[in-house]
C-alpha cells in the first residue's frame, strides 16, 4: 500500500491512476488530508470531497482511493501512524527552507515530512519501506513499486527519494 498525504491542488489524477493499475494486486493508496503546510486544508472533514469533486481538481472528481479525515502528521499532536512512518524510513531532506507562515507545528525534527503529497510505501507485511519528497512525480513512485515488488524480499531495506 502506499500512504500518501493529500491536499486539494495536485496529483490526485495521477494517484487515481495509479490505484487502478495496482487494485488487482491487492495494492491500495491511503489518502490523510493534513493541514499543517500552508494552511492548504483548511476545511471540515464534510468539505473535503465536494471540494475535490466540484473545485480542485474538479470536473466530477471522485478519489478512487480511501481518503481519510484531516490528521496532524508533525509536531506535538501528530497521529501514531506518522511517527511509525517516520522513524521507520530516513527524512527525505535535511531542511525546510523558510518554515515562517508555512509550516505549522511545533517543534520542527529533521525526520518531519516537509509537505503535503510526500508519500510512503508499506509493504504486504505492514513495514514501510520506502518515502518519497513530496514533488517526486507519481511515475517515479509507480517505477518503484514496481521494482520493489521485483527485488527479492530478503534485499529491501527502507530508503528515501
Amino acid at each position: 500500500m502506499i500512504i500518501v498525504l493529500t491536499e486539494r491542488f495536485i496529483c490526485y489524477l495521477e494517484l487515481n491512476a495509479l490505484q487502478e493499475e495496482f487494485r488487482d494486486v491487492g495494492f491500495t493508496i491511503l489518502g490523510f488530508p493534513c493541514n499543517q503546510f500552508g494552511m492548504q486544508e483548511p476545511g471540515k472533514n464534510n468539505e473535503i470531497l465536494p471540494a475535490l469533486k466540484y473545485v480542485r481538481p474538479g470536473n466530477g472528481f471522485v478519489p478512487n482511493f480511501q481518503l481519510f479525515e484531516k490528521v496532524d502528521v508533525n509536531g506535538v499532536n501528530e497521529h501514531a501512524l506518522f511517527t511509525i512512518l517516520k522513524n521507520a524510513c530516513p527524512p527525505v531532506g535535511d531542511s525546510f527552507g523558510n518554515p515562517t507562515n508555512r509550516l505549522f507545528w511545533e517543534p520542527l525534527k529533521v525526520n518531519d515530512i516537509k509537505w503535503n503529497f510526500e508519500k510512503f510505501l508499506v509493504g504486504p507485511d505492514g513495514r514501510p519501506v520506502m518515502r518519497w519528497f513530496p514533488r517526486v512525480n507519481v511515475s517515479e513512485v509507480r517505477a518503484d513499486i514496481l521494482k520493489y515488488f521485483l527485488i527479492p524480499k530478503s534485499t529491501k531495506l527502507p530508503t528515501s527519494k
